[in-house]
């Protein structure tokens, strides 16, 4: 089949496979590194990206459903050298060890954030709990997220436009991770 997705503000065209995952396409085709994958059964969310502005795991998406659609990976936030907000507290945060759930739960974070600008401890770790990390214990992952709302919330500064009133306009972290 052709789709056609917008990935990261580009326009592609290609053929896929009916059954090829968005995951596999983007890594594989577009060479979208930064979005990983980790179980291909849902459960672990490394595979994280925004499709039409909501989070999915992308290994329980074909890529024929993100036709016509837009998707942003993690190597799409960073905007005029600038990391996303959420990446800057990550890396101010020391929240990842060996960073291989990093961009997953980036993506999952920027999602919750969105939907609620000023979260507490109890609904950052209830937001992410479908995004699973084996080496940190979460404190420093949850303390990022917070700090990120704080530098997020209108008036917080240059930043404070990229998830106002709950809207999302993904700009943010590049894909070192």
């Amino acid at each position: 089949m052709r789709i056609t997705v917008t990935v990261d503000g580009t326009s592609y065209t290609d053929d896929v496979e009916p059954r090829t995952l968005l995951v596999h396409h983007l890594r594989e085709k577009l060479g979208k590194t930064g979005t990983v994958v980790g179980c291909d059964t849902s459960n672990c969310g490394a595979c994280t990206v925004h499709l039409n502005g909501q989070s999915v795991k992308s290994c329980s998406v074909l890529a024929v459903q993100a036709d016509g659609g837009e998707v942003t990976t993690v190597e799409g936030l960073a905007r005029d050298g600038q990391l996303h907000p959420v990446q800057q507290a990550f890396r101010d945060n020391h929240a990842l060890q060996c960073g291989f759930c990093t961009p997953g739960m980036i993506m999952q974070s920027i999602d919750l954030l969105a939907d609620n600008p000023n979260p507490d401890e109890e609904a950052v770790r209830e937001g992410l709990e479908g995004n699973l990390c084996r080496c940190t214990g979460y404190q420093n992952i949850v303390r990022a997220v917070r700090d990120a709302a704080g530098h997020m919330r209108p008036g917080a500064g240059p930043e404070a436009e990229q998830v106002a009133g709950g809207e999302r306009t993904t700009t943010g972290v590049g894909g070192d991770s």
